[in-house]
């Protein structure tokens, strides 16, 4: 992240002082969370929660549960919600929390316990004007009403707009769920408009087919593109004709695999890297293509759904053969640009149809993209530079016109 940053920083000659500033998180918290366990015996967890910026606004990002959840992981994650809201222009800093823990070994209780307890410790940093939460990996819905019933049985009345992503019922917003992979389809299709190709009958890769993967070929197979590879965990299929992304989401919910499925010729996932295809979607975990693969992609355009798929090294490799790279911090912001559309209708007690969220989502995303392309002209730079310049420039003006409080 550092590394990608200084580059853009460089190129628009950021005052030293305001580099100093944008490269240090604002806040670290690290709580221990105790918890009894369904047999009675006491475990302790380890949880963070991290505000990098919040020169923008209150902190935005999500809570991840996962055992290799770590201090420095949680920092990077909330300096690029920093960027991404930036590049969003929506009115949020960065934030990232998370505890080490396998949430698959956890029963219902447990976790509710574990949520309740990690929220408590962290209840100060939290509130609609402070930090705002939001589902992340391994934390969905549930989660997030546990949160926001948590910290509303403190302050001592229901605020919903306290946390996003939470069940309709309890305040969260229609169309949320699929906004990053509605986000990741809308700027794959302006980036192929801008490279002179056409959506429909182009050829589309997908690693991953969780929430944002599925979505995003679901999608893109909507509007005429041909998803001719999808992998997950446990391997990958492929189809020069097309796969039948409507049935692949059956089987895959019916499955909880793509493994197996009838209409596609199996394919070791890893090999995803490898075909020939005009647009390469990596929609899984971080640091997925790398020096050691990037030469073996023959994708046109790579789109990154995830965060931080590429490694700086490879994305030089690929900058130099002429492959177009959406950075995550542009390709993925549906996702935190519906959060702030849900954090919006909870505090004005007004709910939006789905066609508004879409049409709403639709505008951000054209216009972010926009915006990042011309950067990206105007300096002649790859458009992960051009993101973080539009992302830099947006935080440092505002930094300076707020000035230094002492």
């Amino acid at each position: 992240m550092l590394e990608e940053f200084d580059e853009a920083a460089r190129l628009v000659g950021l005052d030293p002082g305001i580099w100093q500033i944008l490269t240090h998180p604002k806040r670290q918290v690290t709580v221990s969370c105790p918890v009894q366990l369904d047999g009675g015996r006491i475990e302790v967890f380890t949880g963070y929660r991290v505000q990098y910026n919040i020169t923008l606004g209150p902190a935005k990002g999500g809570i991840r549960y996962h055992p290799n959840v770590t201090l420095d992981e949680v920092t990077t994650l909330a300096a690029w919600m920093t960027w991404k809201c930036a590049v969003a222009g929506i009115p949020f800093g960065g934030g990232k929390g998370g505890i080490i823990c396998d949430p698959s070994k956890l029963s219902p209780r447990e976790l509710e316990a574990l949520t309740r307890r990690y929220v408590a410790e962290i209840i100060d940093l939290l509130g609609p004007d402070k930090d705002v939460p939001a589902p992340d990996v391994n934390t969905n819905e549930q989660i997030m009403a546990w949160v926001m019933d948590t910290y509303s049985m403190h302050v001592g009345t229901t605020i919903t707009s306290v946390v996003t992503g939470k069940p309709i019922e309890m305040g969260g917003s229609l169309g949320r769920r699929e906004a990053t992979g509605r986000g990741v389809m809308i700027v794959t299709r302006e980036a192929v408009r801008d490279l002179g190709l056409d959506i429909i009958g182009a050829t589309v890769a997908v690693q991953g087919f969780g929430n944002v993967g599925s979505i995003s070929a679901n999608l893109l197979h909507r509007i005429g593109a041909k998803v001719i590879a999808v992998a997950d965990v446990n391997g990958g299929l492929y189809n020069t004709a097309g796969i039948d992304i409507p049935r692949l989401l059956e089987y895959s919910a019916q499955h909880k695999t793509i493994v197996g499925f009838p209409n596609a010729d199996p394919m070791p996932g890893e090999r995803i890297f490898e075909v020939e295809t005009d647009i390469l979607i990596p929609a899984a975990l971080e640091n997925q293509i790398t020096a050691a693969n990037a030469d073996k992609i023959k994708a046109k355009l790579i789109v990154e759904g995830a965060n931080g798929p590429t490694t700086p090294d490879a994305h030089r490799q690929l900058h130099s053969r002429g492959v177009c790279v959406v950075p995550d911090i542009l390709a993925n912001v549906g996702g935190v640009t519906t959060s702030y559309f849900e954090w919006v209708q909870d505090r004005q007690g007004y709910f939006w149809r789905e066609s508004e969220v879409n049409d709403r989502l639709e505008h951000k995303m054209v216009e972010a993209f926009n915006r990042v392309l011309h950067t990206s002209k105007k300096h002649n730079c790859d458009l992960r530079t051009a993101a973080y310049i539009v992302a830099i420039s947006r935080v440092a003006a505002v930094t300076k016109l707020r000035g230094m409080y002492a």
